[in-house]
Protein backbone atom coordinates (compact mmCIF):
# COMPACT_ATOMS: atom_id res chain seq x y z
CA UNK A 1 0.00 0.00 0.00
CA UNK A 2 1.42 3.48 -0.58
CA UNK A 3 1.64 5.63 1.54
CA UNK A 4 -0.61 9.23 1.82
CA UNK A 5 1.48 12.42 2.16
CA UNK A 6 0.51 14.04 5.19
CA UNK A 7 -0.11 17.10 3.17
CA UNK A 8 -3.09 15.50 1.66
CA UNK A 9 -4.81 14.78 5.13
CA UNK A 10 -7.41 17.42 6.25
CA UNK A 11 -6.23 20.07 8.35
CA UNK A 12 -6.79 18.94 12.17
CA UNK A 13 -7.52 22.22 14.53
CA UNK A 14 -4.57 23.82 15.65
CA UNK A 15 -4.17 23.50 19.43
CA UNK A 16 -6.68 20.53 19.11
CA UNK A 17 -7.09 18.87 22.34
CA UNK A 18 -8.64 15.74 21.42
CA UNK A 19 -6.78 12.16 21.97
CA UNK A 20 -6.70 9.93 18.66
CA UNK A 21 -9.46 7.77 18.37
CA UNK A 22 -9.12 4.45 19.35
CA UNK A 23 -8.78 1.61 16.74
CA UNK A 24 -9.75 -0.83 18.93
CA UNK A 25 -11.75 -1.52 22.10
CA UNK A 26 -14.90 -2.68 23.31
CA UNK A 27 -17.75 -1.50 22.28
CA UNK A 28 -18.48 1.00 24.89
CA UNK A 29 -15.46 2.34 24.97
CA UNK A 30 -15.58 3.12 20.87
CA UNK A 31 -19.20 4.91 20.84
CA UNK A 32 -18.53 6.91 24.27
CA UNK A 33 -14.82 7.59 22.65
CA UNK A 34 -16.43 8.75 19.72
CA UNK A 35 -19.54 10.55 21.35
CA UNK A 36 -16.71 12.93 23.30
CA UNK A 37 -14.62 13.30 20.00
CA UNK A 38 -17.80 14.90 18.23
CA UNK A 39 -18.58 17.11 21.60
CA UNK A 40 -15.31 18.48 21.75
CA UNK A 41 -15.17 18.84 17.80
CA UNK A 42 -18.37 20.96 18.49
CA UNK A 43 -17.14 23.16 21.03
CA UNK A 44 -13.14 23.58 19.06
CA UNK A 45 -15.65 25.01 15.94
CA UNK A 46 -16.73 27.36 18.37
CA UNK A 47 -13.30 28.71 20.08
CA UNK A 48 -12.10 31.36 19.06
CA UNK A 49 -15.24 32.91 17.84
CA UNK A 50 -16.08 36.67 18.90
CA UNK A 51 -19.17 36.03 21.30
CA UNK A 52 -21.17 38.59 19.16
CA UNK A 53 -20.45 36.13 16.01
CA UNK A 54 -21.53 32.74 17.67
CA UNK A 55 -25.28 34.44 17.17
CA UNK A 56 -24.63 34.73 13.44
CA UNK A 57 -26.93 32.89 10.58
CA UNK A 58 -24.12 33.20 8.20
CA UNK A 59 -26.38 30.40 6.01
CA UNK A 60 -29.10 32.15 4.15
CA UNK A 61 -31.67 31.18 4.12
CA UNK A 62 -31.14 28.94 7.43
CA UNK A 63 -31.79 29.95 11.07
CA UNK A 64 -28.79 28.19 12.10
CA UNK A 65 -26.10 29.56 13.93
CA UNK A 66 -23.08 28.23 16.05
CA UNK A 67 -24.66 29.07 19.24
CA UNK A 68 -28.74 28.29 18.18
CA UNK A 69 -26.74 24.74 17.88
CA UNK A 70 -25.09 25.09 21.13
CA UNK A 71 -28.55 25.32 23.11
CA UNK A 72 -29.52 22.34 20.44
CA UNK A 73 -27.85 20.01 21.56
CA UNK A 74 -28.02 21.08 25.63
CA UNK A 75 -31.88 20.12 25.01
CA UNK A 76 -31.31 17.19 22.73
CA UNK A 77 -28.43 15.79 25.43
CA UNK A 78 -31.41 16.49 28.24
CA UNK A 79 -34.25 14.72 25.86
CA UNK A 80 -32.24 11.42 25.26
CA UNK A 81 -30.22 10.72 28.47
CA UNK A 82 -31.96 12.18 30.94
CA UNK A 83 -35.57 12.33 30.03
CA UNK A 84 -35.85 9.16 28.00
CA UNK A 85 -33.19 7.21 29.43
CA UNK A 86 -32.83 7.78 32.71
CA UNK A 87 -36.37 9.18 33.60
CA UNK A 88 -35.67 12.08 35.20
CA UNK A 89 -38.31 14.11 35.56
CA UNK A 90 -36.85 18.01 34.45
CA UNK A 91 -37.90 20.34 31.85
CA UNK A 92 -37.16 20.39 28.62
CA UNK A 93 -34.96 23.47 27.90
CA UNK A 94 -35.17 26.01 24.68
CA UNK A 95 -38.72 24.38 24.07
CA UNK A 96 -42.14 24.63 25.00
CA UNK A 97 -45.34 23.15 23.02
CA UNK A 98 -45.58 26.68 21.85
CA UNK A 99 -42.22 27.67 20.43
CA UNK A 100 -40.62 24.24 19.37
CA UNK A 101 -38.20 26.08 17.93
CA UNK A 102 -36.56 28.25 20.34
CA UNK A 103 -33.47 26.60 20.60
CA UNK A 104 -32.84 27.95 17.15
CA UNK A 105 -34.77 31.07 16.73
CA UNK A 106 -34.44 32.34 20.27
CA UNK A 107 -30.81 33.82 20.49
CA UNK A 108 -31.49 35.80 23.71
CA UNK A 109 -29.50 34.92 26.92
CA UNK A 110 -25.77 34.87 27.60
CA UNK A 111 -23.57 32.38 25.27
CA UNK A 112 -21.42 31.86 28.46
CA UNK A 113 -24.09 30.18 30.24
CA UNK A 114 -25.25 28.59 27.19
CA UNK A 115 -21.91 26.76 27.25
CA UNK A 116 -22.62 25.72 30.77
CA UNK A 117 -25.70 24.49 30.39
CA UNK A 118 -24.44 22.35 27.54
CA UNK A 119 -21.22 21.06 29.54
CA UNK A 120 -23.22 20.70 32.31
CA UNK A 121 -25.93 18.06 30.01
CA UNK A 122 -22.86 16.87 28.98
CA UNK A 123 -21.35 15.70 32.07
CA UNK A 124 -24.38 14.43 33.60
CA UNK A 125 -24.90 12.27 29.89
CA UNK A 126 -21.45 10.98 30.97
CA UNK A 127 -22.46 9.91 34.29
CA UNK A 128 -25.75 7.79 32.91
CA UNK A 129 -24.01 5.97 30.63
CA UNK A 130 -21.51 5.22 33.18
CA UNK A 131 -23.35 3.97 35.84
CA UNK A 132 -25.68 1.78 33.33
CA UNK A 133 -24.12 -1.76 34.19
CA UNK A 134 -24.84 -2.60 29.66
CA UNK A 135 -25.51 -0.65 26.73
CA UNK A 136 -28.72 -2.96 26.29
CA UNK A 137 -30.42 -1.31 29.33
CA UNK A 138 -33.50 0.71 27.95
CA UNK A 139 -35.41 3.48 28.72
CA UNK A 140 -38.67 4.78 27.47
CA UNK A 141 -38.91 6.21 23.82
CA UNK A 142 -41.26 9.04 24.10
CA UNK A 143 -42.78 9.05 21.04
CA UNK A 144 -43.86 5.78 21.01
CA UNK A 145 -43.61 4.30 24.51
CA UNK A 146 -41.65 1.68 23.54
CA UNK A 147 -38.23 0.67 24.86
CA UNK A 148 -35.61 2.74 23.63
CA UNK A 149 -31.81 0.99 24.46
CA UNK A 150 -28.68 3.16 25.70
CA UNK A 151 -26.69 1.69 22.61
CA UNK A 152 -29.82 3.16 20.42
CA UNK A 153 -29.26 6.45 21.82
CA UNK A 154 -25.59 7.04 21.94
CA UNK A 155 -25.31 6.19 18.07
CA UNK A 156 -28.15 8.85 17.83
CA UNK A 157 -26.20 11.39 19.60
CA UNK A 158 -23.08 10.22 17.79
CA UNK A 159 -24.81 11.19 14.39
CA UNK A 160 -26.66 14.07 16.07
CA UNK A 161 -23.09 15.95 16.76
CA UNK A 162 -21.96 14.37 13.18
CA UNK A 163 -24.45 16.21 11.61
CA UNK A 164 -24.46 19.63 13.14
CA UNK A 165 -20.62 19.51 13.70
CA UNK A 166 -21.15 19.95 9.56
CA UNK A 167 -23.40 22.75 9.99
CA UNK A 168 -21.03 24.35 12.38
CA UNK A 169 -18.18 24.21 9.60
CA UNK A 170 -19.79 25.81 7.33
CA UNK A 171 -20.91 28.39 9.81
CA UNK A 172 -17.11 29.40 11.37
CA UNK A 173 -15.90 29.01 8.08
CA UNK A 174 -18.46 31.64 6.73
CA UNK A 175 -17.10 33.95 9.93
CA UNK A 176 -13.48 33.81 9.77
CA UNK A 177 -12.58 30.99 7.20
CA UNK A 178 -11.27 28.86 9.70
CA UNK A 179 -11.64 25.13 8.81
CA UNK A 180 -10.27 21.64 10.48
CA UNK A 181 -11.76 18.10 11.34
Amino acid sequence: MTQIPAENYSPRWSDDPRPPLPLVGDEREILTTLLDWHRTTFELKCTGVPVERLSERGVSPSSLSLHGILRHLSGVERWWFRIQFAGEEVPMLYYTDDDPDQDFDSLDGDVAEAFAVWRAECDRSREIVAAAESLDETGKHAATGEPVSLRRIVVHMIAEYARHNGHADLLRERIDGATGY
